[in-house]
């Protein structure tokens, strides 16, 4: 199954600098496609009974979300491979090409779409807890590659998500290397601290190898290292991976080069409603800015904005494209 749109006409952006060409290319994404159904208790848990909540299901997954947020930038084709179950792949086809990302799903024919269930706090943070079935997501292979795929690309991004399957690390491998071969830059974000325990971090910064750009969570990027604080922890990874920009939810972000942090964004103040995909966003929107030329400090900056626009609305996905 392929999505296509035509590509938006590109803004005058490069440096940074309006008024010039932008850079060529395209973003590729990488990842999972999820079905959320995203549940907001209006109380504590009743163990062994009911608890009354909003729960809706909507569209989600890591890469997708990324893509979604990213493609908000007119600047910027985004594009994106992703494995969907029968059960769910045209509404999932849909409801990308409705927010502008060119999707490209490979439909599984014996696992259905991962499904993950999150469970939003009802108390102002809003913080969720995933209870995850990852599904047809993790099945995607060296199989579902083409070295076609970087086609008018010029910059990959892969989900986290890719490293805690066998498959899926194969594809990693697989599409680090065409990227390496074409010269094309590739990021990756974590995506989660809970299987990073079970992966391991030195086997996770090897497979890193290679990648320019690390977005970590605060508890990632602490779980990484090593280092209890964040700031020390976004140095010591830029030692293994040029640019690291460290998310650190309500105090911003961190920009970080050559054992440095260069700079400390703030984050855009917010009312959240659900917290879910606040990271994708502000992954997306980073990766668009920078891919229109935009500086890494600026490009977070950006990010930080869509973050905050992420934690006012239910799920992960910007609204569909006017």
């Amino acid at each position: 199954m392929t999505a296509e749109r035509p590509r938006h006409e590109a803004a005058d952006v490069a440096d940074g600098r309006r008024g010039h060409t932008p850079p060529a290319g395209a973003l590729l994404v990488v990842g999972d496609v999820v079905t959320d159904v995203v549940a907001r208790p209006r109380g504590p848990l009743a163990t062994g009974t009911d608890t009354v909540a909003t729960i809706r299901t909507v569209p989600g997954g890591a890469g997708a979300n990324v893509a979604c947020w990213a493609a908000r930038d007119d600047r910027v084709e985004v594009r994106l491979l992703g494995r969907v179950g029968t059960d769910a792949a045209v509404w999932h086809e849909r409801e990308l090409v409705a927010r502008g990302v060119r999707a490209r799903l490979v439909v599984d024919e014996e696992a259905p779409t991962a499904t993950v269930i999150c469970l939003v706090d009802a108390d102002a943070a809003a913080e969720r807890t995933f209870l995850t079935d990852s599904g047809a997501s993790l099945r995607l292979s060296p199989d579902d590659w083409s070295d076609a795929l970087l086609d008018g690309v010029a910059r990959l991004h892969l989900s986290g998500y890719l490293l805690f399957s066998e498959p899926s690390r194969a594809l990693v491998t697989v599409a680090l290397a065409a990227a390496r071969a074409r010269g094309v830059p590739v990021s990756l974000d974590p995506a989660s601290a809970g299987f990073l325990v079970e992966l391991g971090v030195d086997r996770f910064l090897a497979l890193a190898e290679g990648v320019d750009v690390l977005l970590p969570s605060r508890d990632e990027a602490c779980l990484l290292t090593g280092l209890p604080d964040p700031a020390d922890a976004a140095a010591k990874l830029s030692h293994h991976v040029p640019l690291v920009v460290a998310k650190q939810g309500v105090e911003g972000a961190l920009v970080a080069r050559s054992g440095t942090v260069i700079a400390h964004v703030p984050a855009v103040p917010a009312t959240p409603r659900d917290t879910t995909g606040a990271g994708d966003a502000f992954t997306g929107a980073f990766l668009a800015a920078l891919l229109a030329g935009a500086g890494a400090e600026e490009a977070a900056a950006e990010g930080c904005r869509a973050g905050a626009s992420a934690v006012e609305r239910v799920g992960g996905r910007p609204p569909v494209r006017g």
